[in-house]
């Protein structure tokens, strides 16, 4: 067993059970690609069983912390078992869900989503890729399905010196699917668009969302960064009597309004657009139109912290000018899923556009990711989903 050992003072994360070794921490040692190595302090002392990895800045992620466990198949198909019974603690209200969620279910650069009779995994370490036949094996065993789609395209993947992979690792078949969410339909394709084909991730907001728009009767409602559209329906089922949606994507757009009509919604109730959110939001701004509700969903601006500066600003834009547009009493739903962007940070960003939009608003609720998302104590980088619900104050 190849051993690595971390300078002195290095080994405080370890022993608060994080499980990211970064390149500068390592004093000596090392392993091949996804190899299981031991861990140890600069004394000596036993840290930990982790997946090594040659060219990432996290050379190191952590398996076990138990120095008596094997890392083997057994230990694979007992993690998998372990997430999947945690998933029966939440009342999730959809055959669409997060199976396992990579280091806050013990196993690092591991994704797996269910979507009805499918699984779709990401692989995103040199761990979770050297392992991978086994986790397949294992995901299909303890859910009884048959098909498995890999989505490895995570530009992560190039950080761990890893091609790109997709495609069926067991079935095959049509890569569309239809899902239930609560009350509503939502199709999506798993051999496209973001993440794994959806954002399971914001199934609750979506549902939040439905319940104040019918609390306050929202009229006209406007989705930005629609994706395929699933605020869009929770706002019609919410009773919203138009919805503006816009995504810079046209196969976002075309799903969308697949989305609207397989819910049975009239396609008047809604302006789906392929254009871009920010010019967009100017161009409401100085016509003069304004919104009684809006929803702000941006894909990742800050994938790390260093990042966060130039994310800082387009939030901090996009929410000036949301704000601006947003009628008083109006509510605005919004989010940042971007890693390197805190939630302390984001509501400063949130207050400073206020300030900027020269408008007064209370927030009413944080919001984060679905249960199914979730974030252990030990690693607080899980919670990449934070938002704000700000009902703006009437001016004077």
């Amino acid at each position: 067993m190849k051993t690595i050992r971390l300078k002195d003072g290095k080994e405080r994360s370890l022993l608060r059970r994080h499980p990211w070794i970064f390149d500068g921490a390592i004093a000596a040692g090392g392993g091949d690609a996804g190899e299981t190595v031991r861990v140890e302090s600069h004394a000596g002392q036993f840290l930990g069983w982790a997946a090594f990895s040659p060219n990432s800045k996290i050379r190191a992620r952590v398996w076990s912390f138990d120095e008596q466990q094997r890392i083997d198949a057994s230990f694979f198909e007992a993690r998998i078992a372990q997430a999947i019974k945690a998933r029966d603690l939440f009342d999730i209200n959809s055959d669409g869900l997060r199976l396992i969620h990579g280091e806050s279910d013990g196993l690092p650069g591991l994704v797996v989503d269910r979507y009805a009779d499918t699984l779709v995994a990401q692989f995103s370490s040199c761990g979770a890729e050297r392992w991978k036949n086994v986790l397949v094996e294992a995901l299909l065993a303890q859910t009884g399905l048959t098909r498995l789609y890999e989505r490895s395209d995570t530009s992560v993947r190039s950080l761990e010196g890893l091609p790109e992979a997709t495609g069926w690792l067991a079935g095959s078949g049509d890569t569309g699917i239809t899902i239930t969410e609560h009350d509503w339909k939502l199709s999506l394709d798993v051999a496209e668009g973001h993440k794994t084909g959806f954002y399971l991730d914001q199934r609750d907001s979506r549902q939040k969302f439905a319940a104040y728009t019918r609390r306050l009767q929202f009229e006209r409602v406007l989705n930005c960064y629609c994706y395929t559209g699933g605020f869009t329906v929770a706002a019609l089922s919410g009773g919203a009597r138009h919805v503006t949606s816009i995504d810079s994507s046209g196969p976002a757009i075309a799903r969308a309004k697949v989305n609207v009509a397989i819910n049975g919604y009239d396609a008047s109730r809604t302006s789906l657009l392929d254009a871009d959110v920010n010019a967009s939001l100017r161009r409401y701004q100085k016509e003069g139109q304004t919104f009684d509700a809006i929803v702000l969903d941006p894909p990742k601006f800050a994938p790390t912290i260093k990042h966060a500066e130039r994310a800082a600003r387009a939030y901090k834009d996009i929410n000036r000018l949301a704000l601006a547009i947003l009628e008083p009493g109006g509510v605005l739903f919004t989010y940042s899923c971007s890693g390197g962007i805190s939630a302390d940070l984001f509501h400063k960003i949130v207050a400073s556009a206020g300030t900027d939009a020269g408008v007064d608003a209370f927030i009413s609720e944080r919001l984060g990711g679905a249960p199914d998302h979730p974030m252990t104590v030990a690693f607080p980088e899980g919670e990449y989903l934070k938002g704000l619900v700000l009902v703006k104050r009437p001016a004077g």
